[in-house]
């Protein structure tokens, strides 16, 4: 195709005089075939297909659906020119071409279920009967492929409702012609509310704001910008705001299109609860409030944002979001390893452990696209005691420290190749073309066989499970190796998978196991028959070609040891900007509401950005930064588009796509379960939040199976279940079962209640009487010792299991070690439960001496309006206004017990709007 391009460049320099005439293109089909009379062959590429598309005979409701219509079917949307021309010529009659039934059934000469699709009498009928009376060509042998697509205009700006505009499609093919072809071009609006356009592609504008018209013909996708200001200031009217970084100046050149007026930098004590949810996940303790409402300098939020880059939380926070896009979860992870469930809890720690030595992204990613087992050289059984290390009671090394995130590879739902090429696409890439896997991508560029080409650089990819990989070159020496482990840890003979428990046992015990074992199946042989004649086998180097997206360089994949190598260098290539581009979009939809591109896993071509030049910019940068993540987050927030207020103005109002205002947003599920437990914390445990990570839910590792599903708390503030390869498997919405939990849920009142609380703590500064809500201690004493006895039934079963699987192969020594295992679980469930009462009984001691001091009611206004004040300050992260503090005094006050007033307000503020969204 590129010679034929260069060639047509040759002949256009050398008869100057047709430059001129290329300069107008053919006029359109509907004007080319409004009468019978003409003598033009239609192409089938360029005629037919789209004229097929644009009636709907090729969508997904008739002849484009898998089953087909009526025994016929066509190439969704129309991409496999022999499918369609075979399925086509079945149908016409060429010696009587008019008498087709290609011809009758859309005009409803014969009945038609899809109803009148060619008009006797209309250019569309006149183009396909010419196409018939002309022999009903297929697309040529060597076709000039379609070089781009101009639609004109290139923006559209509407000053009222109801306006419209014309576009103009004009198709420029590699041999140099040019055809309008508006009539043959399929429009659609991304936004109904702001834009229509018909399928002739008139424009008509509706409401305020901006969206894309998309032209699609042939391969050629063109989006349109169409906007319509929110206000009459714009331009020259639009006021001067302030741009302190390059971030703001590319925000505010797109709102002065829109007329939308930025609303003012948000207050200190907004910045600081947003910036800290936000980088650590975590709420500023109260003091910290103070310190920095107090701080006076003019960097203290530049220094504020580096102390939080800087916290194990901040590793914790982002690890999460890895972990949801590359899917760690548990079910799909079962029995990867021997030492079962622990697969997630190392996935998490190999990502923690980069992002909190801010290891440049592009190597963390790389760590697990090119991730293998084992080291070079290193044989199944060296690697499978390399690996037991991990384990035992003093392990001494960790899966956090191997090169790989080998376990990528390993899930249940990466199996095949196709399945690696979806994943592998939406994780790295943050595309989606599992629609390529079966027909051309309708929204974006990719064809089916760019699917089938990109998905061959995974084909070599092998993973086996506690078994070494069948690779054909070491499998005799790897089966050997195996079972040399079996026979050290006397399982000889027996599957690995046949009694996991055991083999866990032994795995937990530090004993050498079968490890899993993640390769690349030796290059394709080759087999000569000197070879075959002396009984041997010769590896030899495969002749499979294969393609990248984007690229027209083939790749001999069988030719290379690694076929993912080529695709780590391809994405790391600054032509391709699909790598960098998707991580900083979806970091950018972490700190606003949206990304700049959204859905954020859908960057195709029919999906633009809304600020292409702020996502240039931010990719471009991060790449020029070395892909320091941390340079990421620093120019996002230091921006003032992150500090900006929530409150809107009369111009931004309606504004959610261009970031002239902060957009309230529910705390993502990890965030908001952790600002309960933080809200409530004794003094000491509130401090240490952001660097003390133990019990948080923003380092729960994976997503617990199908029985447990993980904490439950988890799945009411949608976490992602990392399922499916979609962003949107995390939800932002509200729900009434979120407020049932923040209002009633053991969980939130054993939070406010609990010993260790800052609510208990005031107590007993103050010297007053502390218990828990009447009815709810019982409640919330039940719902632990639930907790224990469900932990012990748990415990206790498995060691019966393996007792009986002991005693089952004659292991006395493994029997006996079970029985020991099982009295000590009963022990210290009976002294679990004894501390728990031990507890309750120092509790009501305290509380005892505490009312016989006659202290219970005696807490004066000022003592009730700090505590107010600091229950203000952890809750919301700002000082009480005047109002509030009088309402929340007077309700402690005229409490029968303080600590019972104190207690209702507390709960009250945990309630608020105010609470579980980031403002």
């Amino acid at each position: 195709m590129r010679n034929t391009y260069f060639r047509s460049l040759a002949l256009v320099a050398l008869f100057a005089g047709t430059i001129a005439q290329a300069a107008d293109p053919l006029p359109q089909a509907s004007e080319r075939f409004k009468t019978t009379d003409v003598q033009e062959v239609p192409d089938f590429q360029r005629h037919l297909v789209p004229l097929m598309g644009r009636v709907g005979c090729n969508g997904r409701a008739c002849h484009g659906s898998f089953q087909g219509q009526g025994g016929f079917r066509l190439s969704l949307f129309g991409y496999d020119f022999k499918m369609d021309h075979d399925g086509l010529m079945e149908r016409i009659d060429l010696e009587n071409p008019l008498k087709s039934y290609a011809l009758e059934k859309p005009s409803m000469v014969v009945e038609h279920e899809g109803g009148l699709k060619l008009k006797p009498g209309t250019w569309e009928y006149n183009l396909f009967a010419q196409w018939l009376k002309t022999g009903a060509k297929p697309r040529p042998a060597e076709p000039a492929d379609l070089s781009r697509l101009e639609v004109t205009p290139s923006e559209i700006r509407f000053a009222k409702t109801g306006e419209k505009i014309q576009l103009r499609a004009v198709a420029i093919w590699e041999d140099g012609s040019r055809e309008d072809v508006t009539c043959l071009t399929r429009f659609v609006t991304n936004d109904p509310a702001v834009a229509e356009v018909s399928p002739e592609g008139v424009v008509t504008g509706v409401d305020a704001g901006d969206t894309h018209v998309v032209a699609f013909y042939d391969n050629g996708i063109v989006p349109v910008p169409v906007l319509r200001p929110y206000s009459e200031r714009t331009g020259e009217k639009f006021p001067q705001v302030a741009a302190t970084t390059k971030v703001d100046e590319l925000v505010i050149s797109k709102l002065a299109k829109l007329g939308a007026v930025p609303s003012d930098v948000c207050a200190d004590e907004e910045f600081l609860r947003r910036v800290s949810l936000d980088i650590a996940g975590t709420l500023p303790s109260s003091n910290e409030v103070r310190a920095f409402l107090s701080d006076s300098a003019s960097d203290k939020r530049a220094r504020k944002v580096e102390e939080l880059l800087a916290t194990p939380a901040y590793a914790a926070r982002w690890t999460t979001m890895l972990c949801d896009i590359t899917g760690n979860n548990d079910t799909q992870l079962n029995n990867i390893t021997a030492a079962r469930g622990r697969a997630s809890q190392e996935w998490y720690d190999w990502i923690y452990k980069r992002v909190a030595e801010n290891t440049p992204y592009d190597q963390l990613m790389e760590g697990i696209i090119l991730a293998v087992s084992r080291n070079p050289g290193e044989s199944y059984y060296d690697y499978c005691v390399r690996t037991s290390k991990m384990y035992g009671k003093n392990p001494t090394a960790s899966f956090a420290e191997q090169p790989g995130l080998t376990y990528f590879w390993g899930r249940q739902n990466f199996d095949q190749p196709e399945e690696r090429a979806i994943g592998f696409a939406y994780a790295f890439m943050g595309i989606r073309i599992q629609c390529a896997q079966c027909h051309k991508h309708p929204f974006d560029e990719w064809t089916q066989e760019d699917f089938t080409q990109f998905q061959a650089f995974f084909d070599r990819v092998r993973f086996g499970k506690t078994a070494p990989t069948s690779n054909t070159l070491t499998r005799a020496q790897d089966q050997e190796d195996l079972q040399k482990v079996l026979a050290d840890i006397g399982m000889t003979g027996k599957k690995t998978g046949a009694d996991r428990r055991e083999l866990e046992a032994k795995a937990r015990d530090g004993q050498v196991v079968p490890a899993s074992d993640l390769g690349i199946l030796a290059a394709t042989r080759t087999v000569d028959k000197k070879a075959k004649k002396e009984g041997r086998q010769v590896a030899g180097k495969g002749t499979k070609v294969a393609r990248l997206l984007k690229s027209e360089e083939l790749i001999n994949v069988g030719a290379i040891d690694d076929p993912r190598k080529p695709v780590m260098e391809w994405l790391r290539n600054p032509e391709n900007r699909l790598f960098a581009r998707a991580f900083v979009n979806r970091v950018w939809a972490q700190y606003f509401h949206r990304g700049i591109v959204e859905p954020t896993d859908d960057l195709s071509l029919a999906n633009p950005p809304s600020n292409e030049p702020l996502l240039d910019y931010l990719a471009d940068g991060f790449v020029k930064s070395g892909y320091d993540m941390k340079w990421l987050h620093r120019t996002i927030v230091s921006s003032d588009t992150y500090q900006r207020s929530w409150r809107p103005n009369e111009t931004n109002r309606l504004d959610e796509r261009n970031f002239s205002r902060a957009i309230p947003r529910r705390l993502p599920a990890e965030v908001a379960v952790d600002a309960v437990k933080c809200a409530t914390a004794g003094s000491s445990a509130n401090l240490a939040m952001r660097d003390q990570l133990d019990g948080r839910m923003v380092v729960y590792p994976g997503t617990g199976n199908r029985n447990t599903g993980g904490p439950y708390a988890l799945n009411v503030f949608g976490r992602s279940l990392r399922e499916n390869n979609c962003d949107c498997e995390r939800s932002a919405e509200p729900s009434l079962l979120q407020t049932l939990y923040l209002r009633n849920d053991g969980d939130t009142l054993a939070a406010i209640d609990r010993r260790d609380g800052w609510l208990a703590e005031t107590a007993k500064t103050m010297k007053v009487p502390f218990s828990a809500q009447a009815g709810e201690p019982e409640s919330g004493d039940r719902s632990e010792r639930k907790r224990l006895k469900e932990t012990y039934d748990r415990r206790v079963a498995a060691l019966k299991e393996q007792a009986k699987a002991a005693e089952a192969a004659g292991d006395k020594k493994e029997l006996q070690k079970a029985e020991r295992q099982l009295a000590a679980a009963k022990a210290r469930y009976a002294g679990m439960l004894k501390g728990a009462a031990s507890d309750k009984a120092e509790a009501r001691s305290e509380n005892a001496g505490a009312a016989s001091k006659g202290n219970a009611l005696k807490i004066s206004e000022a003592e009730s309006a700090s505590m107010v004040e600091e229950a203000y300050l952890r809750v919301l992260s700002r000082f009480p206004s005047p109002d509030e503090s009088k309402i929340a005094v007077e309700a402690i006050q005229n409490a029968s017990d303080p600590m019972n007033g104190l207690r209702d307000v507390l709960w009250a503020l945990l309630n608020t709007k105010e609470f579980i969204v980031n403002h």
